[in-house]
């Protein structure tokens, strides 16, 4: 299939022999934070390419900002600007065919390297030849500049930034394209899932599905989340998801039947009217004043509770509930 789609690179793009593509999808996120932060004289330099993807974004403002920084940036870039949004898994896809290098590295647009060798400790780790797919983890800021974005940040902190130690334990539970690095080979072999549309799961079908052929690594080379969301932006995402989420559980029953998600989820789908609780939990949950680990509580609820309908099949339900 082809796509409409416009392209901006640099003098560096031409000749560059990579080692490393460093991918970044984006859809109204603005990367250039992002390309500038990675663009650093460091002998990563030579060897890295960086393609940034606009998943159909349409601002006219945004592309000329990158018209502006990318010709003047070191490292090699190609920017490929879409003119359809098509979604997440779509979006990796391409930029994995527009990837020169035997070794890709996912990096969402709102995510910033912790280190300054946070380039140079992948290439080191994939000369290593250990693993096919390496996840490096991601921290988020321990403040919130905004105080309605910091149930995400207290969320995350729990269910996102484990430790390296917990992230072994769990496997594929816990890996996350925000900040993934794998060969080319493995995501030729096994291509993100295209039917899952809108937000989340994609990434964790993938990743369950992969761990069966390939052989995957937990490092400790993090990525700063600086896209923390709005408590109204994450309820919409929670309670858009749930198809994604059917998905994901039907083509991994085993896998879903050990997630307490799953478990919490199936037993709300055998309360009848369950979903009467939720304007209650949502109060809860956009309430301030209350205590963070009740509105966490809340917040995992009312996300189980929509799960819920879309495991029983339900598509009635308005989301706003």
């Amino acid at each position: 299939m082809s796509y409409a789609a416009d392209h901006i690179t640099n003098a560096a793009w031409q000749h560059a022999k990579p080692a490393l593509s460093v991918l970044v999808p984006y859809f109204k996120d603005d990367p250039s934070g992002l390309i500038k932060a990675l663009d650093k004289p460091t002998k990563s330099s030579s060897i890295i390419e960086i393609i940034i993807y606009d998943d159909g974004t349409n601002d006219a403002a945004l592309t000329s900002i990158l018209q502006n920084i990318i010709p003047n940036m070191t490292v090699p870039i190609r920017a490929i600007i879409a003119k359809e949004n098509t979604g997440r898994s779509n979006a990796r896809n391409r930029l994995q065919d527009a990837a020169r290098a035997d070794w890709i590295l996912f990096l969402d647009a709102d995510m910033r390297p912790v280190s300054d060798d946070f380039l140079i400790n992948y290439l080191e780790l994939i000369k290593t030849n250990v693993a096919d797919v390496i996840f490096g983890g991601f921290t988020v800021a321990q403040k919130a500049d905004d105080k309605d974005r910091d149930l995400h940040r207290a969320l995350s902190q729990i269910s996102d930034c484990l430790s390296l130690t917990e992230r072994q334990a769990k496997g594929p539970q816990y890996v996350a394209s925000s900040n993934l690095c794998m060969r080319k080979s493995v995501l030729e072999a096994e291509s993100f899932d295209s039917e899952f549309s809108g937000w989340g799961w994609e990434d964790s079908e993938w990743a369950a599905r992969i761990a069966q052929k390939f052989t995957l690594l937990h490092a400790h080379n993090p990525a700063l989340h600086l896209g923390l969301e709005t408590t109204d932006t994450l309820l919409h995402r929670f309670s858009t998801s749930g198809p994604n989420y059917h998905r994901f559980t039907r083509k991994h029953p085993d896998l879903a039947k050990t997630l307490s998600l799953f478990k919490i989820s199936t037993k709300l789908g055998k309360i009848p009217a369950q979903a009467i609780m939720r304007p209650f939990l949502k109060a809860i949950i956009k309430t301030h004043i209350s205590p963070m680990k009740l509105r966490l509580t809340a917040l995992k609820l009312w996300r189980a509770s929509h799960y819920a309908d879309s495991l029983k099949g339900a598509s009635n339900i308005d989301p706003r509930s």
